[in-house]
């Protein structure tokens, strides 16, 4: 905004810039052993302190290029998200088939086809009921179509490739990971390089929605409720298990959460009360399947 450059060039830009910082995290990670954790931190607070130079003297950028505010406003016909669950339904139905023929020719054990057919039928319910309360308002929003074709890219990531297979691996048990030979470090860079992307993706959805950045964007409890969408939707805290759906599964629950205090007016710190005890549950819960599997001799 400030030097005139068009939005698709600056967001490719922000992009890049997050994926340098993610990787530069990642080597310091690498290189000096530092923990994950401290390394974060320390990097929300630089980079926060690197927002505040680029706003300025007025602390605030309002967003006027219509691709960048476009992400946020623009909504398509109810059909067109009518025909997308179709396709989102189909597509999870031939999945299903494709990964059940496989474990049938390899000889491996299989869910019930009433098990597997109540799942793909909440599927549908779900897909369907999406479609149609966005029909029922101003249409399917394009910054969902984009959130959830994010979503969906990483579950194929970490699902369906040997780098997601590696990612899952050194969670598990890094010195495991180590003898068989996955690549430590260059991984670990890859995988914060990765989250950092992620993270500038969604910051600017983040600034189209509000139409401007300002000194409190990316603040509050945002990290926290990030954390905390993970953790609820299932992802473990001490590594090894977790997916990109029910991260996105746990950010609706946190939302659902928010929405309806909101809705009773209940005072922000009940809001931040039940936030944190909803999350000590959920990190409890993980705990102690942990715990479970340990007993049981299962990684």
């Amino acid at each position: 905004m400030k030097h005139g450059v068009p939005g698709v060039v600056a967001m490719g830009a922000g992009i890049a810039a997050g994926a340098g910082i993610g990787a530069l995290h990642g080597f310091w990670l690498a290189r000096f052993k530092v923990p994950s954790f401290v390394v974060t931190l320390a990097g929300l607070l630089a980079w926060q302190g690197a927002i505040l130079s680029v706003l300025g003297a007025t602390g605030t950028v309002n967003l006027t290029d219509p691709v960048i505010t476009g992400l946020a406003t623009t909504f398509y016909a109810p059909a067109v998200a009518w025909a997308l669950a179709v396709v989102v339904v189909a597509a999870r139905i031939g999945l299903v088939v494709q990964r059940r023929r496989r474990r049938v020719a390899a000889g491996l054990p299989c869910r019930s086809p009433a098990s597997v057919g109540r799942a793909l039928a909440a599927t549908a319910a779900a897909v369907f009921g999406a479609a149609a309360v966005f029909g029922a308002d101003r249409g399917l929003p394009l910054a969902v179509i984009l959130s959830v074709g994010i979503v969906a890219a990483v579950d194929l990531l970490v699902t369906r490739t040997r780098f997601g297979r590696h990612i899952l691996a050194i969670g598990g048990n890094a010195e495991a990971a180590r003898r068989v030979g996955i690549p430590l470090d260059r991984t670990r860079i890859a995988t914060f390089a990765l989250a950092s992307t992620l993270a500038a993706a969604g910051g600017i959805l983040g600034a189209a929605r509000l139409l401007a950045v300002n000194q409190s964007s990316g603040s509050g409890d945002l990290l926290l409720n990030a954390i905390a969408a993970a953790v609820i939707g299932g992802t473990s805290l001490f590594g090894g298990r977790g997916s990109a759906w029910s991260a996105l599964l746990g950010a609706l629950v946190i939302g659902s959460i928010a929405n309806g205090m909101d809705l009773l007016a209940v005072s922000s710190s009940v809001k931040f009360m039940v936030t944190g005890g909803v999350l000590l549950v959920a990190a409890t819960v993980d705990a102690a399947s942990r715990q479970q599997r340990l007993r049981v001799g299962r990684p």
